[in-house]
């Protein structure tokens, strides 16, 4: 069974940086392109940022995070990242990754807090 384990969230002011990490179990996770999601309270969960399969040389991000925020993965550990900078109270919210174009079962996401 595959299973998706964030890590990497905190508490912390405007401006400065976090890095999130996704350990993904499976054989597959090479040949998948992946992303990263968030929820915030009272708001569906959204799109932020993704990455292509493979060496991952394609990505894609949402308007509100780009620039600010890169996603990455390592084949070799199963992993996915994404590098938040200049973060803002508006990043506030439970990230997730999953599968882009195929979703696996949900992993217990990491809270991002971002405080004046």
């Amino acid at each position: 069974q595959v299973q998706l384990v964030e890590s990497g969230g905190g508490l912390v002011q405007a401006g400065e940086s976090l890095r999130l990490s996704c350990a993904v179990s499976g054989s597959f996770f090479s040949l998948t392109a992946m992303a990263w999601y968030r929820q915030a309270p009272g708001k569906q969960r959204e799109l932020v940022a993704d990455i292509s399969a493979g060496s991952g040389s394609r990505t894609n991000y949402a308007d509100s995070v780009k620039g600010r925020f890169t996603i990455s993965r390592d084949n070799a550990k199963n992993e996915v990242h994404l590098q938040m900078n200049s973060l803002m109270p508006e990043d506030t919210a439970v990230y997730y990754c999953n599968g882009r174009y195929r979703t696996y079962p949900w992993g217990q996401g990491t809270q991002v807090t971002v405080s004046l």
